[in-house]
């Protein structure tokens, strides 16, 4: 969708609003390329890029659009369809599968603090290493955690679709 916009635009509104942009940070890539495009701006402004040159790349970048759009229109349409096929499942696990996974997921998560707890409390000398290796299991956590997230909103998502809604 923003890519169609931006294909809207035009190419000299881009350049110019993407190197005023670009301008403003401080770092000598990003200078650079706001000088290329205030370059290429000026190149537009004086008449070296021909308006023919101008509607190409706008064109461009229309057909870039509507290649984008047609890759999330199909990555979409196999997502329902996998939603879809999710729903009517005969199979109770597979209908199930995201509150299995949330159980799952604070079960672990119960179990395991409460572990670390126990460590604490009978090994009061360990505590900094405990804590300290706790650390580790950031990645396993937010990972878990994480598509536990993103279950759960899919399905609130889901049940407000069922529902009727928009």
């Amino acid at each position: 969708m923003i890519p169609a916009l931006l294909a809207q635009i035009g190419l000299p509104l881009l350049m110019k609003a993407v190197g005023a942009g670009l301008d403003t940070i401080d770092h000598p890539v990003a200078k650079t390329a706001a000088e290329g495009l205030k370059q290429v701006g000026d190149a537009v402004t004086k008449g070296d890029v021909t308006p023919a040159q101008i509607m190409e790349a706008n064109r461009h970048s229309e057909r870039m659009a509507e290649i984008e759009l047609s890759r999330d229109r199909s990555v979409l349409a196999t997502i329902n369809r996998t939603i879809r096929a999710e729903v009517q499942s005969e199979d109770a696990f597979v209908r199930r599968w995201r509150p299995s996974f949330g159980y799952a997921v604070a079960l672990t998560w119960i179990m395991t603090m409460g572990s670390i707890a126990c460590a604490i409390i009978l090994t009061p000398l360990q505590a900094p290493a405990i804590i300290a290796a706790l650390v580790n299991t950031s990645p396993i956590w937010g990972i878990a955690l994480g598509v536990l997230g993103v279950s759960v909103v899919k399905r609130s998502a889901d049940k407000k679709i069922g529902e009727g809604g928009a």
